[in-house]
């Protein structure tokens, strides 16, 4: 099952999520209207009034909780007591934590996620939460940090990573609001009877039998939500797993964090129980214990087994009884396996021109491998130590971004500062210009992106004024000299989409249900401007490439080929329409935009970005290497 195939699955069931909560609200509206006929008789306009009470309360609980979750991953972390890890962090634990994180993020291509540590939980687990992965964050337990060594932290980040990918977070966070609906009676019944004290006399009987009667279906909208939790959560968890392995290429790393749940005492359990339950269904790890059909998680055996299937269950005793007296420590277990950060990955020659075909890029996207990975680490060891300093920096993100953004014609860099400063002052100006001038113009292209993903989660620190200042400035620095490169068009578009998705997840959560006839004639613009900016001098073979690529997504189509007069702005009018692609579909149109960048069976360095900005617009993340080494 590749990507887009996870994506169609996440998609299905959403739609199973709205039929099973369809389903807990009539059984609870069913379950009130019985205990109103028994008490009260027959009469239909009672019923009619306990039927949309009901329902207002399940609604109103609803969208309230929804609501107090519209800014997406964080507002899941701070929820339940996650503490941001800071940039500069010098934990060792922590930054650890983060190596990991922004090497993964790299890896497959997507926005480094907001990074949480749980203090004060001992046992080992994590989440991932949010809408998209421009607002994900990733929160691990202080257990986690303290007892794994670095294989099965990247295992247990990698598991994390697969619910970034396929989807999967935003139906978890869905799931948190449209079940707090159902529980909503049952808590209104418990406050009741907490407080109805001072309810006397000929009231006391309808108020206490209204909250016994909100209690007992409390208890039904538990079931029903602890079912539908269950039901949603255990097949992909699964999934993850195997997702995980299929990342790091390796199962030793996530089968050492499973074993390590399983054999020491606090386990993957939460302190804080009633977070627990409300998130229970988005941890790596059981942690609230429930069991049987409640259960959010397959057996911990059984997970373990299906990465090593010789191990039995007297392989856990043994390991609690060894860590009963001297339980494990992941800082020196790294140490003793070598993991410890001694140095870096060589980065190999990059050239100029990369091999690739339709099919490996589709098979690429949100597929991060072990090579990745090297490539990752070698990515980040390759950058100056200055640049990546002041991408975790809240006062360097900004100037190392306009830096990037800067043209090497001194004569239009001078209209470009000129437009900094004039929104964000000259010391930003200046810096970006310094940047520039002693270590930008220098870094390879294929370095860029990377650069600026690290850059990303510390700009998205800034108040939102501040960041609508800074997509402004953005804007009128590309667009300073009244053209626009391909390379500037690509950083100012991944930077304005991913930031307005961060500032307004919730907005931009869904999936995409239309078919490729549907967007024939921004198919043709898009690789109309893909041919184009290929082969800019080669009218000629900008067709053939453009043919290629209409030939794989519209066979029976026959538009022709015109090159767009205002180059690549033209794709500003065809984003939404191909983000709204059904999954499957936008396999299809990875691979004719692969199609039409690879007719001649090479792609430049100017064309990869190109591809990779196109699939990260549309939410088909891709790691910075195309090429398999």
């Amino acid at each position: 099952m590749n990507f887009f195939e996870r994506q169609a699955l996440a998609k299905r069931n959403t739609t199973r999520l709205v039929v099973l909560f369809a389903f807990a609200v009539v059984g609870i509206v069913l379950a009130i209207d019985l205990g109103v006929l028994l008490v009260f008789g027959g009469d239909p306009r009672l019923l009619v009034v306990s039927t949309l009470l009901a329902l207002g309360v399940i609604g109103i609980g609803s969208l309230y909780r929804m609501a107090s979750l519209r800014g997406g991953g964080e507002s899941v972390a701070q929820q339940v007591g996650g503490v941001p890890v800071a940039e500069d962090t010098t934990d060792l634990h922590l930054r650890r934590l983060r190596n990991v994180v922004e090497e993964m993020s790299i890896a497959s291509g997507v926005p480094v996620p907001k990074i949480y540590v749980l203090e004060h939980e001992p046992g080992i687990n994590a989440f991932a939460a949010g809408y998209s992965p421009s607002d994900a964050v990733i929160a691990v337990t202080r257990g986690a940090l303290e007892r794994l060594n670095r294989d099965e932290l990247q295992g247990v980040v990698a598991h994390e990573y697969s619910h970034i990918l396929n989807g999967d977070m935003r139906l978890n966070i869905r799931l948190v609001g449209v079940l707090f609906g159902i529980l909503m009676l049952g808590l209104i019944g418990r406050k009741i009877l907490q407080h109805g004290g001072a309810v006397r006399g000929r009231d006391a009987m309808p108020v206490l039998f209204g909250a016994l009667l909100a209690l007992a279906v409390g208890y039904i909208g538990l079931f029903f939500g602890r079912m539908i939790k269950a039901s949603v959560s255990r097949s992909r968890e699964v999934l993850a797993d195997a997702s995980a392995v299929q990342f790091t290429r390796q199962t030793v790393g996530l089968a050492g964090a499973l074993k390590k749940i399983g054999g020491l005492h606090d386990g993957s359990r939460l302190a804080e129980r009633a977070d627990a339950e409300e998130v229970s269904h988005m941890l790596f790890g059981d942690g609230t214990g429930l069991s049987g059909l409640f259960a959010t998680h397959p057996p911990l055996l059984q997970r373990i087994q299906a990465l090593e299937p010789g191990f039995k269950a007297d392989g856990l005793e043994r390991l609690k009884a060894q860590w009963l007296s001297a339980p494990p420590n992941g800082l020196d277990e790294d140490l003793q396996l070598g993991l410890a950060p001694a140095g870096h990955a060589a980065l190999p020659g990059i050239s100029t021109r990369i091999d690739l075909t339709p099919p490996m890029v589709a098979a690429q996207v949100g597929e991060p491998k072990q090579d990745d990975y090297r490539r990752a680490d070698a990515i980040v060891a390759t950058l100056p130590q200055e640049l990546r300093s002041l991408a975790s920096r809240r006062d360097g993100a900004a100037p190392l971004l306009m830096g990037l953004l800067l043209t090497d014609d001194d004569t239009v860099a001078d209209r470009q500062r000129s437009e900094i400063i004039a929104r964000m002052g000259l010391q930003v100006a200046a810096e970006a210009r310094r940047l520039r001038d002693e270590h930008l113009r220098g870094l390879h292209p294929m370095l860029r992106l990377p650069l600026a993903s690290l850059a990303f989660p510390t700009l998205r620190l800034r108040p939102r004024p501040e960041l609508a200042t800074f997509l402004d400035t953005v804007h009128a620095v590309v667009h300073a000299d009244g053209q626009v490169s391909l390379f500037e068009y690509c950083l100012g578009r991944l930077l304005e989409v991913q930031l307005r998705e961060s500032l307004d997840p919730a907005r931009y959560a869904r999936f995409g249900r239309r078919k490729p006839g549907n967007v024939r004639q921004e198919f043709a613009t898009l690789l109309a401007v893909v041919a184009h900016c290929g082969n800019p001098s080669d009218p000629d073979q900008a067709r053939r490439a453009y043919l290629a690529g209409m030939q794989r997504v519209l066979p029976r189509d026959h538009l022709p080929y015109a090159p767009p007069a205002e180059g690549v702005l033209a794709l500003d009018a065809v984003w939404e329409p191909l983000d709204a692609l059904d999954p499957l579909a936008k396999q299809v149109a990875v691979e004719a935009i692969t199609d039409a960048v690879s007719h001649d069976g090479r792609v430049s360095v100017a064309e990869a970005e190109l591809l990779r900005t196109i699939c990260g617009v549309l939410h088909c993340p891709l790691p910075p290497m195309l090429e398999r080494g």
